[in-house]
Parts: structure tokens; C-alpha cells; sequence
């Protein structure tokens, strides 16, 4: 199996956005955002490509250190760029530059990760022994809100960083996913236990939103969390044209929203494939 795979907008003919890194110490996504500035798939590349491989970045003092410290490199390279353009791409750079999400995850142990967000492309932690997910994310609901983003011009915000450790297990799956899949792993997991996440699903539900019409969707189908979402996505993981195939069925179905789709995996141990 892969250890991450990602997938560009198959409705349009347009660069995937998404970047990503993984080897068996460190996954990391990174989502440029499109509708914001220039150059999203570039940055988000830039991103991907220095960031700490072997030492976690465990504070927002880290990750404004770090952003720092690359931001005018890749700022000065592409203000040039912009400038070959006509005066309305220029201003658009420099109104808006470039943005992305960013969302990492490090084994800092034999049984412990570190990871990192900031904006809404998710780490995730399942443990089939517990049965239980968890996730960098706030709340579903969440997803309808628009993101805080890694700019390459502007100060990053405090409040849009979350840190944390997930304690692991011989059943452990530790995986990341960029905004729309996040959304739709996040959505089976709760209906998989709706009596727990009522209040999350309702205040979904009453968005009136493209995410609450998923919801409706898949609400009236049973799941099993791990044979229904999990085991599927590692199987599609093998390769883009399994992955392709995978997510346009999802799509088909009205259970995942049209986005570039990116996951990698850190341990993929959900069908006792021992994966590390």
C-alpha cells in the first residue's frame, strides 16, 4: 500500500492543489486554497517540501518560528512571477498572496504521535481496539466555516493552531486528509454514533449548506465505521486509479463533496496488515 495519494478535481482540468509528504516518521498535508491569492498549488508544495521532518512542530511559537523563516523566499520568487502578469494579477499577489493549510503528524514513539494543524485539512487517530476516532479538528459543523490559512505574506493567528499527542496501540491507524474527505470520514464516523454526536449532526443539518445535503444523504444508510469508511480508503490507497475510482463512487453517491482529494498514512494497521 502507499503511504499517501492524492488526486486533483476530476470535474475540471485544473492543478491539484493538494500537496503531500509520508514515509514511516512523518505525514503531512497541505491544501492550497484556490479561491484565495495565487500560486495555492505551489505553496502548498513549498510548504510540504520544509517542513520538519524529524522534529514535530509542537507550538504556534514553532510554527510562526518556522513559517518565518521560508515565507519570503518563496514571497520574493513569485512577487517576480506575478510581475510578468498584467497590473491586476500583480495586485491580486499583493492583496492576497498565496495560502494553504497545513496538517502534520510525527511518531515520536513507539506507541506515541505528535501532530500539528492549522486550518481545516485533519490528522486522524483510530484505534479498533477502543473503537474510538480521533481527530485534530474542532467539530463537524465546523467544516462550513471558512479556514484560517498559512499565508506567504500575512502573520499567522493563533487561535486557527491545534497541537496535540495521540497515544497508539497495536490496532492503531494514524492518517491525514485534506478538507473534503476530512469532512466525510468526520460525518460517517459521527452517524456510526449518532446518539453520542446529536448535537453536532443537528447543527449541521440546520446549515442549509452543501455539507448539511451530504449529511441528509448519508443518513438514511447504515455504516460500520471501519468496513464502510476505513477499510475502503486504505484499499483505494494503493494507487491513484483505485483512489480515483474510489472517491468518483463516493461523489456518485452524494456522500463526499467535489474538492482535489489527498490522504497519507502514517500506520495503516486497520485489517491487521501490521502496516508501519
Amino acid at each position: 500500500m502507499n503511504r499517501g495519494v492524492s488526486l486533483a478535481k476530476f470535474n475540471d482540468k485544473v492543478a491539484n492543489e493538494d500537496s503531500f509528504f509520508a514515509t514511516g516518521n512523518c505525514v503531512a498535508v497541505s491544501d492550497g486554497a484556490g479561491g484565495c491569492g495565487l500560486f495555492a498549488d505551489e505553496w502548498s508544495a513549498f510548504l510540504i517540501s520544509r517542513l520538519p521532518k524529524e522534529t514535530p512542530v509542537c507550538s504556534f511559537a514553532e510554527l510562526d518560528a518556522w513559517v518565518d523563516g521560508i515565507w519570503e523566499q518563496f514571497y520574493n520568487g513569485h512577487e517576480a512571477m506575478a510581475k510578468q502578469g498584467d497590473g491586476m494579477f500583480l495586485n491580486k499577489f499583493y492583496k492576497e498572496g498565496s495560502c494553504a493549510t497545513i496538517a502534520a503528524v510525527w511518531r515520536t514513539a513507539a506507541h506515541e504521535c505528535r501532530w500539528m494543524s492549522y486550518g481545516d485539512s485533519v490528522v486522524f487517530h483510530y484505534s479498533r481496539k477502543t473503537d474510538r476516532l480521533e481527530h485534530s479538528f474542532s467539530r463537524l459543523p465546523d467544516f462550513g466555516n471558512p479556514p484560517r490559512l498559512v499565508s506567504c505574506k500575512d502573520p499567522l493567528e493563533e487561535e486557527g493552531f491545534r497541537s496535540g499527542t495521540f497515544q497508539l496501540d497495536d490496532s492503531s491507524a494514524v492518517f491525514v486528509a485534506s478538507d473534503a474527505l476530512s469532512h466525510y470520514i468526520l460525518m460517517m464516523y459521527e452517524l456510526s454514533r449518532c446518539n453520542e454526536y446529536v448535537d453536532e449532526l443537528r447543527e449541521l443539518q440546520d446549515q442549509r449548506s452543501s455539507n448539511s445535503q451530504l449529511l441528509r444523504v448519508a443518513a438514511t444508510r447504515r455504516c460500520d465505521f471501519v468496513e464502510d469508511v476505513l477499510v475502503p480508503l486504505q484499499r483505494a490507497s494503493v494507487s491513484v486509479q483505485e483512489f480515483e475510482k474510489y472517491v468518483r463512487h463516493l461523489h456518485a453517491q452524494g456522500l463526499l463533496d467535489m474538492d482535489d482529494y489527498t490522504m497519507a498514512w502514517l500506520k495503516f494497521d486497520i485489517e491487521g496488515c501490521g502496516g508501519e
